[in-house]
C-alpha cells in the first residue's frame, strides 16, 4: 500500500479523470456523489490521490490490489518468463553429450538452442491478442500445462529430429510471459514504478540465459543431460499450482459494470473478458508499430545490445571453450556466474534507479504542472551502451589471447557486457511502454519478435565473422553495429524527438 501522505482535498485534475472513468454516465448531483465515493475510496485504499492512472472504485481493478498481491504475481509472471530463456538456453553446457548421443555435431546441436529462439518470438503474436480477449490467466496456465508435455517428449526423444520438433513445441507453449509480461505490469503497477517491476520481469528475462547452463552442467555431469528436460517438466507442474492459488487476473476492463466478488474475478471467471471479436488485425496489430519510431528505434537498439551482449557471449562460450580450454559441462556452467553476477548490477541501475531518475526530475519540474517527458530517462542508457562494447572487446580479445590454460578474464567481459545489456534492456522498454501504455500488450510482442529474430539470425552468422577476421577483430565490427543501431538512434529520439508531443 501506498504509505505516502494522503492530500487534504480532492484536485480538480482528480474530479475530471474520475469523471471520465466512471461507468455511469454523469448527471448533475449523482455525478458529484459518485465522483466523492470515488475520491474517498482511492484515498482509504491508497492514501494519496495522485495516482497514475487513475483506478476504478473496485477491489478487483489490479491497481487497487494489497501490494504483496501485486509483488507475488510479477514474480510467478517473471519467472514464467525466465523459463522461455531458460529452457532456450538449458542445454547449452551438454552440446558435447547431446552431439555425442544424437550422433550429431556441435553447430547442429546448436541449433536446437536457435529453433527455440526463433518461435519464442513468433509464438506470442498469437497468444497476445488470446490473453487480450480471454484474460492472462488462463493463457498462462494453458501455457504450463502444454509446456510439460513439451519437455517430456524432449527428455524421451530418440532422435535430432524429433528432439527438435519438441523443443519447438515447448517454446510455442512457454512463449506468454516472455512478451506479455510488459502488459501485467502496465495493469498491476503505477507509472511511478513500472520501471521497478518492468526491471524484475526483463531481468528474469535476462537471467534465464546465464542461470540454465550453471546449473544443467552439474546435471548433466551427474544425472545425464536427459534429466535436464525431466526437471524443466517437473517446474512447469509446480508452476502450474502456484498460477492456480497465486496468480490473479490482471486484465480488468476499467470504465466497465464488473459482475461478482473479488475472489471470483480474480481467480474463478475463465469466460471472456472482452467481448471483442478477434479479427486477423490483431494478431497483426503489433506489427504496425514498425511506423513508430518511439518503439521502432529504442527496440532496434536493444535488440543489437540484446543480441551481442547476451546471446553472442552466451552461445560462443560453450564453443569456443570446449574447443580451447577443453572444459567439461560441469567446468562449463561455472563460466556463466558472471553472466548472472553482472546481470543483477545492471538491473540495479536499469530499474530501480531509473525510477529514482524520472521521480527526482519530475520533483524539479512538478511545480510547473509539466509531466516529465519519457526522453529523459534515455540518459541511462548510454551507461548501458558503454558497458556493453567494453565487456564484447574484453571477451573476445582475452579469449583470443588465451593459452590453452584457462583463466577468468573473458569471464569478467562477458560479465562487464551483461550489466550493459541490462541497463539498455529495462530502460528502452520502459521508454517504448511509458509512450505508449495503453499498447503495453503489443509494445511486449514487437519488441520479443524484433529481438528474437535478431537472436535466432546470430547464430548462423557469428561463427562465419569469427572465422573470417579473426576473434579478435570482431570487436571492433561488433562496436559498430551497437553505435551505428543502438547509440545513434537513442541520441536522435532523445534530441529530434523530445520536444514534441508524446501519447502517455
Amino acid at each position: 500500500m501506498d504509505t505516502r501522505p494522503a492530500s487534504p482535498t480532492p484536485s480538480a485534475s482528480d474530479k475530471i479523470d474520475l469523471e471520465r472513468n466512471s461507468s455511469t454516465p454523469p448527471t448533475p448531483g449523482k455525478a458529484e456523489s459518485n465522483t466523492m465515493k470515488h475520491l474517498e475510496y482511492l484515498l482509504a485504499r491508497h492514501g494519496t490521490l495522485e495516482l497514475d492512472p487513475m483506478p476504478d472504485m473496485n477491489d478487483a481493478d489490479p491497481y487497487n490490489w494489497p501490494k504483496a498481491e501485486k509483488v507475488i504475481n510479477i514474480f510467478l509472471v517473471a519467472f514464467h518468463a525466465m523459463m522461455s530463456f531458460f529452457t532456450a538456453a538449458c542445454i547449452q553446457s551438454s552440446f558435447e553429450n547431446i552431439a555425442e548421443d544424437l550422433g550429431t555435431s556441435l553447430q547442429r546441436v546448436s541449433y536446437l538452442v536457435s529453433i527455440v529462439i526463433a518461435v519464442l518470438g513468433v509464438a506470442p503474436i498469437i497468444w497476445r491478442p488470446l490473453s487480450e480477449r480471454f484474460g492472462r490467466r488462463p493463457i498462462l496456465i494453458l501455457s504450463l500445462i502444454f509446456s510439460a508435455v513439451g519437455n517430456i517428449g524432449c527428455a524421451v526423444s530418440p532422435s535430432y529430429a524429433t528432439m527438435g520438433l519438441c523443443r519447438a513445441i515447448t517454446a510455442f507453449f512457454i512463449s506468454p510471459a516472455a512478451a506479455i509480461g510488459s502488459a501485467v505490469v502496465s495493469e498491476t503497477f503505477f507509472k511511478r514504478e513500472r520501471a521497478t517491476y518492468i526491471g524484475v520481469w526483463t531481468l528474469m528475462l535476462t537471467l534465464g540465459v546465464p542461470v540454465a547452463p550453471f546449473i544443467f552442467g552439474f546435471v548433466t555431469m551427474r544425472v545425464g543431460y536427459r534429466w535436464t528436460y525431466w526437471i524443466l517438466a517437473i517446474t512447469n507442474g509446480a508452476q502450474l499450482l502456484l498460477y492456480v492459488f497465486l496468480g490473479p487476473e490482471t486484465r480488468y476492463m476499467r470504465g466497465q459494470t464488473h459482475s461478482g466478488s473479488t475472489f471470483t474475478q480474480e481467480y474463478l471467471r475463465f469466460k471472456r473478458i472482452d467481448p471483442t471479436p478477434i479479427r486477423l488485425s490483431d494478431f497483426l496489430h503489433p506489427f504496425t508499430l514498425f511506423t513508430r519510431s518511439r518503439v521502432l528505434l529504442p527496440t532496434l537498439a536493444y535488440a543489437m545490445v540484446f543480441c551481442l551482449g547476451a546471446v553472442f557471449t552466451t552461445l560462443e562460450i560453450p564453443q569456443l571453450y570446449v574447443e580451447k580450454f577443453h572444459l567439461n559441462p560441469q567446468q562449463m556452467g561455472l563460466q556463466y556466474i558472471s553472466i548472472i553476477v553482472g546481470s543483477v548490477i545492471g538491473e540495479q541501475l536499469g530499474g530501480v534507479m531509473s525510477d529514482r531518475w524520472m521521480r527526482a526530475r519530475q520533483a524539479k519540474v512538478g511545480p510547473s504542472g509539466r509531466t516529465v517527458a519519457p526522453e529523459y530517462r534515455l540518459w541511462l542508457s548510454y551507461g548501458g551502451y558503454l558497458l556493453a562494447i567494453v565487456g564484447i572487446v574484453v571477451f573476445v580479445v582475452q579469449t583470443d589471447r588465451a593459452d590453452s590454460t584457462w583463466n577468468v578474464t573473458p569471464d569478467i567481459g562477458a560479465g562487464i557486457a551483461a550489466a550493459g545489456n541490462q541497463i539498455v534492456t529495462t530502460v528502452l522498454i520502459t521508454y517504448a511502454v511509458d509512450c505508449y501504455r495503453e499498447e503495453a500488450a503489443s509494445v511486449g510482442v514487437f519488441v520479443t519478435f524484433v529481438r528474437q529474430m535478431w537472436g535466432f539470425i546470430g547464430p548462423f552468422w557469428f561463427p562465419e565473422m569469427i572465422r573470417s577476421v579473426g576473434l579478435s577483430a570482431c570487436a571492433g565490427i561488433m562496436t559498430a553495429m551497437i553505435v551505428a543501431v543502438s547509440v545513434l538512434p537513442t541520441i536522435y529520439l532523445q534530441f529530434w524527438k523530445g520536444n514534441s508531443r508524446v501519447r502517455q
